[in-house]
């Protein structure tokens, strides 16, 4: 009995062994979302600018991006001036406040410069809730047709932007 006792630890660390040797090369970043492959949830929220309820049917007609973020968010101020390079290229994002306040929202905008063709305010997060978020930033890129085709969760930098890219068809 005491010597299968000291095979324990072994059998214990080639277990180990192998369950980490599964998980080299997977992307740690990946995160799915039930909503690729859907159209963008039915929403009313009211634009941060003109204070006008705003539906998906207001959405552009793509392809362009939609991206949660705050000014609570420290890894959405890292972000904020890639999404500025990237308006400037002429990628249409749709900025969506969450769980923010309309008026650091707006001094956010004007001393940070705004990237977004329109921002509305999630401020509740219900909208958030519907499209998967589980935290900003985080960005969802919609094709076309309004289908949502890829979702990236985190900081948009030169790194990780040509794989969105190649999804904004």
């Amino acid at each position: 009995m005491r010597k299968v006792l000291l095979f324990i630890p072994l059998v214990l660390f080639l277990v180990l062994g192998a369950i980490f040797y599964l998980q080299l090369g997977k992307n740690t970043q990946y995160m799915p979302s039930a909503l690729v492959g859907e159209k963008v949830p039915d929403f009313t929220l009211v634009s941060l600018e003109t204070d006008q309820l705003v539906t998906q049917e207001d959405l552009p007609d793509g392809p362009y991006l939609i991206n949660f973020w705050g000014t609570w968010c420290p890894a959405c101020h890292l972000e904020h001036p890639f999404l500025i390079e990237l308006a400037d290229e002429g990628v249409i994002i749709i900025g969506i406040d969450y769980k923010d306040e309309k008026n650091l929202a707006q001094q956010w905008l004007v001393q940070k410069g705004n990237p977004y063709a329109n921002v509305l305010m999630d401020e509740i997060g219900h909208f958030g809730v519907d499209m998967g978020v589980t935290g900003a930033p985080e960005t969802f890129v919609v094709d076309r047709s309004g289908m949502i085709v890829y979702r990236h969760q985190g900081v948009i930098n030169t790194q990780n932007w040509p794989v969105i890219k190649g999804h904004l068809k």
